[in-house]
């Protein structure tokens, strides 16, 4: 099968089609023909990065093939012996084996069942792809650890970005007041997803407009940025981080101001995907894909994720 192997951490030069055996199955696992597959800001940090390549993929130094990935939309393929959920033709997706090595990268994975939900018929497999793990850590972060209901003030940062645009949408379905940042040129993508309110960071603090938010969402790697959504947060509400853990002046400061601060990490759990999977099946989550390439393209893929100004999800189809 053709797959995408990091020959070495570096540039995007060290991404390389070749060809490798199929993966052998473990009994709980499903073997998917992948369709389309979707990256994240997170899988050039890793291609760069030697030491968080091996932390996060769960890896030895001496490991070979590295391939990166984790998102899939595909079709079930062969189905190991302990499978019940799933049956050889069936339309699947989810982020596989986060964190750990899913080598999404890849015609065919070997995805345990419990990491997948059945894909809706009304969606396309790129727009499947694409809702894997930043829904999942939008979904994870808004429902498990904050536990966001009705009325709640929720406010965004990056709200056009992958996670961020999800987050919006999952927010107002469980019925929060949302605020989404961004820049101006993304302000009506914001409000037409369903954000109550949109701030420019380039132009406003939205510190001095939000002081009473039940809920921050942080996805900017910047301690001083966290310091300040801390200041938009109201007495015993919650800042929750998607990309850096709090240094010790931020988390004395949230304590001493009586307000609760999180480090967030998704996790592969087919319930939540399927979860996921009704809402899209609905029409109360969309994915939106501001680029498509094919396979072969992973490493202009992956110097589009690295300019940081995508909206919404890049996709490749396999």
């Amino acid at each position: 099968m053709k797959a995408i192997v990091l020959k070495t951490p570096g540039g995007v030069e060290n991404l390389v089609l070749e060809d490798i055996a199929v993966p052998v199955l473990k009994e709980d696992e499903v073997l998917v023909k992948v369709k389309a597959i979707s990256i994240n800001p997170v899988d050039a940090t890793l291609r760069k990065n030697d030491d968080f390549l091996r932390l996060v993929l769960h890896l030895e130094r001496d490991h070979k093939p590295v391939i990166l990935g984790w998102d899939i939309s595909g079709v079930v393929e062969q189905t190991g012996k302990a499978v019940t959920q799933f049956r050889k033709g069936d339309e699947v997706f989810g982020m596989v084996n986060f964190t750990g090595h899913g080598k999404a990268y890849a015609e065919y994975v070997a995805a345990p069942e419990s990491h997948l939900a059945l894909k809706p018929a009304s969606i396309s497999h790129e727009e499947a792809a694409a809702a894997t793990l930043a829904p999942l850590t939008a979904w994870q972060t808004l429902v498990h650890l904050a536990g966001v209901t009705a009325g709640d003030k929720v406010l965004i940062h990056s709200a056009a970005g992958g996670v961020g645009h999800y987050a919006v949408q999952i927010a107002k379905h469980l019925g929060a007041y949302v605020i989404g940042t961004s820049s101006a040129a993304n302000k009506d993508f914001i409000l037409e997803l369903g954000a109550d309110e949109h701030i420019d960071y380039s132009k406003q603090r939205f510190e001095e407009l939000v002081k009473d938010a039940d809920l921050v969402v942080d996805s900017v790697r910047d301690a001083s940025h966290l310091e300040r959504s801390l200041q938009s947060v109201k007495n015993r509400g919650k800042l929750i981080s998607l990309v850096m853990f709090p240094d010790e002046r931020v988390s004395r400061i949230a304590l001493m101001s009586r307000k609760f601060l999180y480090r967030m990490e998704v996790a592969s759990d087919g319930k939540d995907m399927q979860a996921i999977a009704g809402l899209l099946e609905k029409g109360h989550l969309r994915s939106h894909i501001s680029k498509t390439f094919g396979f072969d393209e992973m490493r202009q893929a992956h110097q589009l994720i690295e300019s940081g100004h995508t909206r919404g999800k890049i996709v490749l189809t396999v």
